[in-house]
């Protein structure tokens, strides 16, 4: 879990989202969570694999985001893969909804996070990467790796 000076705290990361998608732009979302949700985030209880985000009415909604259950939770627990509510500006969704619908994009999301006491979501604008270009990010990877390890040696 990184941490840096400016009290954002990482809870998970969608790695997968990554090898998956060219990630255009990334845009921080608030999340409508309730209390026992926030306690099993803050327990680690959070998976954003699979996960995607849709617009519906002029409301962002992140789903496929699993919370699990609280354990003292009881009968407050919510689903633990009820869609979420995603905070962001109206003119915000207006603009990734015009982007989503003309260019054939896709709302992913990247990462979890706490800023302050609040919980986030750092959502990206997305293109969806051909199996060539997932090679090709491959092959730079393991290239980048080992010039790395050459100038270690030398």
């Amino acid at each position: 879990m990184a941490e840096d000076k400016k009290g954002t705290k990482l809870i998970a990361d969608n790695r997968k989202a990554r090898h998956d998608y060219f990630v255009i732009e990334t845009y921080e979302a608030g999340i409508e969570l309730f209390g026992t949700e926030v306690k099993s985030i803050r327990a680690g209880g959070v998976n954003l694999k699979d996960s995607y985000c849709e617009i519906d009415e002029g409301e962002m909604f992140a789903l496929g985001v699993h919370i699990s259950p609280y354990e003292q939770g009881n009968i407050f627990n919510r689903e633990p893969l009820r869609p979420k509510k995603l905070l962001m500006h109206k003119r915000e969704i207006m603009k990734l909804t015009g982007l989503v619908s003309r260019e054939g994009y896709t709302l992913v999301p990247l990462s979890l996070y706490f800023k302050g006491s609040r919980v986030k979501m750092a959502v990206g604008l997305c293109k969806g990467k051909k199996l060539y270009d997932k090679r090709d990010s491959i092959a730079k990877r393991d290239a980048d790796r080992d010039i790395e390890r050459a100038m270690k040696t030398h």
